[in-house]
């Protein structure tokens, strides 16, 4: 069956630098869309980017574009997001999953259990 396992979340401050990790199993993942949301308490669940298959093509939210990237390496099924000059509005539940481009929205279809990204000012 479809796994994903986030990793790499933690406690940092305003500025610093994460890098998340997601290591997937029970589907094509060289051939999938492969995205990142996250879920700030009491919000709903939010996109935040997501890779192409094929030349690497990445799409980001305005909110993170220019701090947050995003790349896989499909030789070992794994998903990263490198975040940088991270703010306290980045604190969210972080989360990968395989994505469906529809009209321009971007919707993930398996969810893991998530990474807490806790960023203080």
């Amino acid at each position: 069956q479809v796994q994903l396992v986030e990793s790499g979340g933690g406690l940092v401050q305003a500025g610093g630098s994460l890098r998340l990790s997601c290591a997937t199993s029970g589907f094509a993942f060289a051939r999938s869309i492969m995205g990142w949301f996250r879920q700030a308490p009491g919000k709903e669940r939010e996109f935040v980017g997501l890779v192409y298959w094929f030349g690497g093509i990445t799409r980001y939210a305005d909110s993170v574009k220019g701090r947050f990237i995003i790349s896989r390496d499909d030789a070992v099924n794994t998903l990263y997001l490198e975040m940088n000059s991270l703010k306290p509005e980045d604190t969210a539940v972080y989360y990968c999953a395989p994505v469906n481009v529809n009209n321009g929205n971007y919707y993930g279809t398996y969810w893991g259990q998530g990474t807490q990204v806790t960023v203080s000012s």
